[in-house]
């Protein structure tokens, strides 16, 4: 009797430090390959790839010890079969657990780009290639014809989605196509146009387009917020006296480049987008207005004025007649 008991707490034993030993070995298995919080790679999860796919990915890249194990934990979690696919920014010094679930809630890379207000598309797309999101040729290209919403067909632009990109700071997922940051880009300007601001569009007889185009012209002439509503006030006044722009803003988006003072020859440029030869309001947009310019083509001064020139400074003045105007000029540029 003594001796069927000792040999069956022998084997108990012996099963139990089998256990603890393949224990030890898995939880030496799912540790981190690393202490080094700074020792990170670049990991592309392609679509269609397995659990046992991107196990063997991570083995190979040294990110993971074993691949069992990371299919095991994958197991566990009943999530093989919801690893993400995407650029993934993985440290050496995470757990193959935290890497599964990683993968799992699609935790992929991001990188940074901030637009500013006034910028064109020509400018966001050197943005793009600058902080290595996209190619800027690809990016221009797509925006000549990108127009996912009605108010965007407009006819003549140079770019159909110049205008409606609002100035921000982006969090973009490492992978993203030329594509699919335009689409981001877009659907944050129509989330940002609220309905308020829509219904203020139509109340002051204006479609969006036009508001934007408006917007996008202020934006360009105004350096200081205070005179944004009064420039909107001016070029709003000189399209009801059927008077022409004459933006120096706009001959600048032709020559693709801005210039302080514009030559006699350069306003007779030909191009629908030259104001300075064209009545009413060029094609489309010329840059992305910021909020504020916006808002001052929604909520414009009540003045009756339809002249103004900046100083050195770029503060404006403003006149109602020709004659003032010309005193204005003679007096602040000296």
């Amino acid at each position: 009797m003594w001796h069927i008991l000792k040999n069956k707490s022998s084997s108990v034993l012996i099963v139990l430090a089998f256990f603890l030993l393949m224990g030890s070995i898995m939880f030496g298995m799912a540790k981190p390959v690393s202490l080094n919080t700074e020792d990170q790679t670049i990991v592309t999860i392609e679509p269609g790839m397995s659990a046992s796919d991107i196990g063997e990915l991570l083995y190979k890249e040294d990110i993971i010890k074993s691949v069992i194990m990371f299919r095991v934990i994958a197991k566990v979690y009943n999530i093989e079969s919801s690893l993400q696919a995407g650029e993934y920014a993985i440290s050496r010094n995470m757990t193959t657990e935290q890497i599964v679930k990683m993968l799992a809630q699609g935790q992929t890379a991001y990188r940074q780009i901030t637009i500013p207000e006034g910028y064109n598309i020509d400018q966001i797309a050197k943005l793009v290639e600058q902080q290595k999101i996209g190619d800027a040729s690809k990016f221009k290209e797509l925006a000549q014809n990108y127009a996912p919403y009605s108010y965007m067909s407009g006819i003549g632009v140079a770019y159909k989605a110049e205008g409606y990109i609002s100035p921000n700071t982006y969090q973009v997922p490492r992978g993203t196509t030329e594509e699919q940051l335009l689409k981001i880009l877009v659907k944050e300007f129509d989330t940002q146009f609220t309905p308020s601001m829509r219904e203020r569009a139509s109340e002051v007889g204006l479609s969006i387009s036009e508001v934007i185009t408006l917007a996008s012209l202020v934006e360009k002439e105004a350096k200081l917020d205070g005179d944004r509503p009064i420039i909107a006030s001016v070029f709003l006044n000189r399209l009801k006296q059927d008077m022409p722009l004459q933006s120096c803003a706009t001959i600048q988006y032709i020559l693709g480049y801005p210039k302080a003072e514009l030559s006699i020859k350069e306003t007779q440029i030909e191009s629908p987008y030259n104001t300075y030869q064209h009545m009413g309001l060029p094609p489309g947009p010329i840059a992305n207005p910021g909020r504020a310019s916006i808002n001052a083509v929604l909520y414009p001064a009540d003045t009756d004025y339809l002249y103004f020139v900046a100083d050195k400074e770029g503060a404006h003045h403003y006149s109602k007649s020709y004659q003032e105007h010309l005193e204005l000029i003679d007096k602040v540029r000296i």
